[in-house]
């Protein structure tokens, strides 16, 4: 267990660090009110990084367990979150789990937007 945590936690670290650096360099080349478009690079390269480790990993090394707590939880989970929320979401529709799927993408999208809207309100 304790081994398992140190490789997400490694892979985090470093994950959390690519994500500060491709944001910097992102918004250092557009204007103000733009700024969100760093984000937007690292979710989008996020997403497509977890699509390539995991296919990667599933056609050549299923049962390899250090890789994808290393680069699959850790790195991509550090770099971006959205690449997980994407991944599950691709899964939820490869398994024709519609329903599911709708209401894990609403209520990401609408409660997380509340509960940032609300924790903002509980110390203003």
């Amino acid at each position: 267990m304790w081994k398992d945590i140190l490789y997400v936690g490694i892979g985090g670290g470093i994950g959390s660090i690519f994500r500060f650096i491709a944001s910097r360099v992102v918004i250092r080349y557009v204007s103000p009110e733009w700024l969100f478009v760093g984000t937007l690079a690292v979710n989008m390269t996020g997403c497509f990084l977890i699509g390539l480790l995991s296919g990667w990993m599933l056609a050549h090394q299923p049962e390899n367990q250090t890789f994808r707590l290393l680069f699959i939880v850790g790195f991509c989970g550090g770099y971006t979150t959205f690449s997980t929320f994407a991944f599950e979401n691709l899964r939820l529709i490869e398994m024709n789990q519609w329903g599911l799927f709708t209401l894990y993408t609403l209520t990401s999208v609408v409660v997380g937007l509340f509960a940032v809207w609300g924790g903002m309100k509980l110390v203003s």
